[in-house]
């Protein structure tokens, strides 16, 4: 935070609440304009606008945006950017500011007002207030835009009309919607949300709606009623042709701006990092997009200067009003601004998110709670993991199944099909992995891919497929094998034909070969062994490992491995092999004979391994096009700011960037028709790294398909099921909605067995299919819902190895084998899983899974991936005492004992959650648990 004591008293104590703050120019002061204004503008006034957002890294995001009306005085429009320039030093100068003219205003600024603005007419004044409401004036509105709307009103005449854009005519007692014959199915819908704006603030319900369409003149009442206020129906006359200019995008420049305001060119094309010095500031001239950057030990006044020049500039080159200019402090820069140069570096600290977590986990503490570790949400499966699983290997062009015995068994030599089989909302669900192994051969790779591909393709239910590559597999992959073992070396054709000719020893696992396994996971039902290279370098004081060696077996404890590590490592080794005796050996007591197993003593990583950065979930819409002469293909995207479910619309593509993971969502009328071409957006969206995050392309990619998103895509959501069981296209359904009539256009449920795949009509419309054969039982342990470990931390190896070892290669289990497997489903057990000189491999003559019997026992459970929506539990939760908000919260100076510490905000009263989180408590039990958390950090209650 910057010094406050030069600060606007308005805008003391800015950007501590979460949320949107504005402020308008008024008698050449700053006023604030009360929540219930947001969103009205009028077009004589300038106005400063901050939105604060939480991120999941723990720190505050702050953008500002300084408003111009069309009518607004060139007094009050300076005074606005230069309190907007005071805001960003009062929020430490770590902001980006953006200059916002009405009628060209940038995505980001008008997804804070969804649906849309409504510019009015005159001057803002504080306290004002309508005695007398006027006559109803009937306005004609055109709406531009297919992801954020810019509404403006024109002149109530024929002459307004074309076939291009979207109209609405607001009368007294209906509201009409008009859609040129040339504009877009989203732009049609996009214009939908601002009807329903309109009729819900302007009418108060009360009024109907009707649909024109552009051409249709005879046999609809409605039409003759639409073109009545126009005095009769009159052709409308063909547009011009398209007045968008091709200009060509000259090479990128960057400018120094001195002292006086004068420019000199520094840079041209791709620039380099160093051309940006910190006591300077500089224009960057990107077209449509300009940047003033600001170093950091710039003044107040050689700031406002620059902006001034920069305005000045862009009036002087005539360039086009929808030409966007940013202001960026030295340390704010945004993704777009980065990517104009070669060697920006990249600035991700994983540190601060472990810092932060820390800072949390330690205010617990104070109030008398011994938390070790905050649980990460991320790590947690959002899909019930005691499904059925299939395993393929790719061999030979083919598809090999896998026998269930060797299911848990992955080759980095080899690629893999995994088809993993569960239950959700009372139906089977089906989730296809394909694992990429990281020495696997690109033949095998690119089989892997499209084998898959046409499998997922064929297969009932729309299942979401997944791309995952060794070394990178996401937490969920490894909840649903359970335990795990990833060797080196391969099986297949390919892996072996390579070595053979290439003359290279096979690493390929056997009893009698030297093998080093790290051991990780995060309880029992989600451990991995890892054949990592077999020397001391492939060591962590964060780890545990497994060496075999010589006859010998030793257990290696880092000095920072923890109690749960030492347990995984005791489950792993029982379920390796049992017979194993194994040396234990503690980090720094190592025997001689242990290092030269390993080819003798060298260094290590002795820190703590850090997770990785968190970041905020971001979507994007992506157009892709192939040009099959050339063989080459190009992808851009655009992205939508503050998403909702309403941005995924049925004609779009678009992917979800959560960094360690993307999405690709694909509509039922978009252009994309396989899995196959979903993976090739993935990648090339991967490939060109929008943000500058430093993807991989190793990333997990998954394709999800409308109307089949699973829970673990949903809950970036306010997820409503019954908007994604709907027919049709996007204008179709939304109109549907707003009329009331959404039942015509309403799929079967999908929780009903009656439905079970999706099939594809000549008008792009699904329809039901037939019922499959057999029943499906629901899940013993729906939503994802884990039992606790059967061996809990305290026991000892030989308490643990009697809860998890199979003691015989007979196709039953025993007790305490089937409590150990969590109720999974297999064919056969799995007596060990390293094969050895003294116990052969035991393999199913039945490649097919049983299903085990759900036990009676079986507790249904809620799921932990969402709020607590549920009534009872609201009503649970209404039952609580009240407590005053400086008390449950997490650093309180007088705490409340023996609350739940998970529910601190149920504990306030409705009147004072409101005020806190400017919300009812039932609207903020619908958001996704990820988005109550943050709020609920911001308050000091998590």
């Amino acid at each position: 935070m910057g010094s406050n004591r030069n600060i606007d008293s308005e805008l003391q104590g800015a950007g501590s609440k979460l949320g949107l703050e504005i402020w308008c120019v008024e008698s050449l002061r700053l006023v604030s304009v009360p929540q219930s204004s947001h969103g009205k503008f009028f077009s004589g006034s300038a106005y400063v606008v901050l939105h604060t957002a939480l991120l999941k890294s723990g720190t505050l995001q702050h953008d500002i945006h300084y408003w111009l009306g069309n009518e607004a005085n060139e007094v009050d429009s300076t005074l606005a950017s230069d309190k907007a320039l005071e805001l960003d030093a009062a929020l430490g100068s770590q902001s980006v500011q953006y200059k916002e003219v009405q009628g060209q205003e940038t995505g980001k600024f008008l997804s804070y007002f969804k649906p849309c603005i409504i510019p009015v007419e005159g001057i803002y004044r504080s306290g004002q207030v309508q005695l007398k409401l006027p006559a109803y004036e009937t306005r004609l509105l055109t709406c531009k835009g297919d992801r954020v709307v810019h509404v403006k009103e024109v002149p109530f005449s024929r002459s307004s009309l074309n076939h291009r854009d979207v109209f609405i005519l607001d009368t007294a007692s209906k509201i009409f919607h008009f859609s040129g014959c040339n504009s877009s199915i989203q732009e049609r819908a996009k214009a939908l949300e601002v009807v329903q704006y309109i009729k819900e603030y302007k009418h108060k319900g009360n009024c109907e709606v009707a649909a024109i369409e552009d051409g249709k003149f005879v046999g609809d009442a409605e039409v003759g009623e639409f073109w009545n206020f126009f005095g009769g129906y009159a052709p409308i006359p063909k547009d011009p042709p398209s007045a968008q200019e091709q200009l060509q995008s000259s090479a990128v420049k960057l400018f120094w701006i001195s002292l006086q305001g004068k420019f000199t060119q520094n840079g041209s094309g791709r620039l380099r990092r160093s051309m940006l010095e910190s006591n300077k500031c500089y224009m960057l001239d990107g077209d449509f997009q300009i940047f003033v950057w600001m170093g950091r030990t710039t003044s107040i006044t050689e700031r406002k200067t620059s902006i001034s020049a920069a305005e000045d500039f862009l009036r002087a080159q005539g360039r086009p009003i929808n030409t966007h200019l940013a202001f960026l402090t030295e340390g704010s820069e945004t993704s777009i601004f980065k990517s104009y140069f070669d060697d920006w570096p990249q600035t991700v600290e994983p540190k601060l998110y472990e810092e932060g977590r820390g800072k949390v986990a330690a205010m617990f503490k104070q109030t008398g709670y011994d938390v070790k570790e905050l649980p990460d949400e991320d790590d947690k499966p959002h899909i019930d993991c005691n499904g059925t699983l299939k395993v393929w290997r790719v061999n030979g062009g083919k598809l090999s199944p896998i026998p269930v015995v060797e299911q848990r068994k992955l080759y980095s030599g080899d690629c893999y099909t995994v088809q993993y089989t569960y239950s959700a909302n009372g139906r089977e669900e089906r989730l296809f992995y394909i694992w990429l192994g990281s020495k696997s051969s690109t033949e095998d790779r690119a089989d892997a891919i499209s084998l898959t591909s046409v499998v997922v393709d064929s297969t009932k239910g729309d299942p979401v497929l997944a791309r995952i590559v060794e070394n990178k597999e996401p937490t969920q992959f490894f909840s649903i094998f359970q335990t795990l073992i990833m060797f080196k070396g391969g099986m297949g054709s390919r892996y072996k034909s390579f070595i053979a000719e290439k003359g290279l020893d096979d690493e390929t696992y056997d009893d009698k070969k030297t093998a080093l396994f790290r051991i990780q996971g995060t309880n029992r039902d989600n451990m991995q062994a890892v054949q990592v290279d077999q020397v001391s370098r492939s060591l962590n004081s964060s780890c545990c490992y497994i060496l075999k060696a010589r006859g010998s077996i030793f257990t290696w404890l880092g000095n920072l491995s923890t109690i749960e590590d030492h347990d995984l490592l005791y489950g792993m080794l029982d379920l390796i092999n049992p017979t194993w005796q194994p040396v234990l050996v503690r980090e720094g007591s190592e025997p001689d004979v242990f290092w030269d197993a390993l080819g003798g003593k060298t260094e290590y990583p002795k820190e703590k391994e850090r997770k990785g950065f968190v970041e905020d979930p971001h979507l994007f819409v992506c157009t892709f096009t192939e040009d099959m002469g050339s063989q080459s293909s190009s992808l851009k995207v655009k992205e939508i700011f503050n998403f909702t479910q309403d941005d995924l619309t049925t004609e779009d593509v678009l992917v979800l960037d959560c960094y360690s993971e993307i999405f690709v969502w694909i509509g039922h009328n978009s252009a994309v028709k396989s899995k196959q071409q979903a993976l090739s957006i993935g990648l090339a969206f991967l490939k060109k790294d929008i943000l500058g995050e430093g993807l991989y392309m190793d990333t997990p990619t998954y394709v999800v398909t409308e109307g089949h998103e699973p829970p673990f895509f949903t809950r970036f959501f306010e997820w409503d099921a019954s908007k994604a069981n709907m027919l049709g296209n996007s204008f179709e359904r939304k109109l549907a909605i707003l009329k009331g009539q959404t039942q015509k256009l309403e799929a079967p449920l999908r929780t009903s067995p009656n439905v079970y795949s999706k099939e594809t009509t000549p008008n792009g419309f699904r329809r039901p299919s037939p019922t499959p054969n057999g029943l499906r039982r629901p899940s013993p342990t729906p939503n994802g819902s884990r039992r606790p470990s059967p061996a809990p931390n305290g026991l000892t190896r030989r308490q643990s190895l009697d809860s998890y070892t199979l003691r015989s290669t007979s196709p039953t289990f025993s007790r305490s084998d089937f409590s150990a497997t969590n109720n999974r489903r297999f064919s056969s057990p799995i007596p060990r899983m390293i094969p050895s000189s003294s116990s052969p491999d035991v393999r199913s003559a039945d490649n097919t899974p049983v299903s085990a019997s759900p036990s009676s026992e079986t507790k249904i459970l809620p799921s932990k991936d969402s709020g607590p929506k549920q009534d009872g539990e609201n009503q649970t939760n209404a039952n609580l005492v009240n407590y005053p908000y400086e008390r449950v919260k997490v650093n309180s100076n007088n705490p409340v004992p023996d609350i739940d510490i998970t529910k601190r905000e149920a504990y306030l009263s409705e009147e004072e959650f409101e005020e806190k989180f400017g919300m009812s408590k039932r609207a903020f039990y619908q958001l996704p648990r990820w988005k109550q958390n943050k709020v609920k950090m911001s308050l000091f209650l998590f």
